[in-house]
């Protein structure tokens, strides 16, 4: 069987099951999110990107983690209300989850697993970005300091895939 992300589920902020193969064809840009950290403003630009995007193909996946120095410590219901009071954001928002350890999600396994990082396949801190195909392939990692906006190029390369 041919693994992509669309053999998983996870539960969207709001605790509705949600199917990856939901986002079928689409490009999707899968990212672990805090709202407490030095990265947390690049939020905006996740949004603008999403905005950019979303009507030629792109999905933008926030998935908060608690991993990373506490740095997301409040309840769904305050991560989302955090987001879209401070930036906006409209793209979706997971529930929040582990990205890394023996209690990863299923889904970041698989992405670490097809995209491992430097020296490590783990995630190593938040706004771990990985990009993904129409067909539900990881094709790049970015690392936490990567601006979104930086990745604009590859978003549209494979939009016209």
């Amino acid at each position: 069987m041919n693994m992509s992300v669309y053999v998983y589920e996870a539960k969207t902020i709001r605790g509705e099951d949600k199917k990856l193969s939901d986002y079928k064809g689409r490009v999707l840009l899968i990212v672990n999110t805090a709202s407490k950290c030095g990265f947390t403003p690049q939020y905006k630009d996740l949004q603008e990107l999403y905005e950019k995007y979303h009507a030629r193909g792109l999905e933008v996946l926030g998935f908060p983690s608690n991993q990373f120095m506490g740095q997301e410590p409040g309840t769904n219901e305050e991560v989302e209300q955090f987001c879209e009071v401070n930036y906006g954001v409209t793209f979706p928002l997971f529930a929040k989850i582990d990205v890394k350890g023996s209690n990863a999600h299923p889904l970041f396994q698989y992405l670490t697993k097809h995209a491992p990082g430097f020296l490590s396949k783990e995630v190593k801190w938040n706004f771990t970005k990985f990009l993904v195909n129409k067909k539900g392939d990881v094709v790049k990692r970015y690392a936490p300091t990567t601006n979104p906006k930086s990745m604009a190029e590859d978003v549209e390369r494979l939009l016209a895939e």
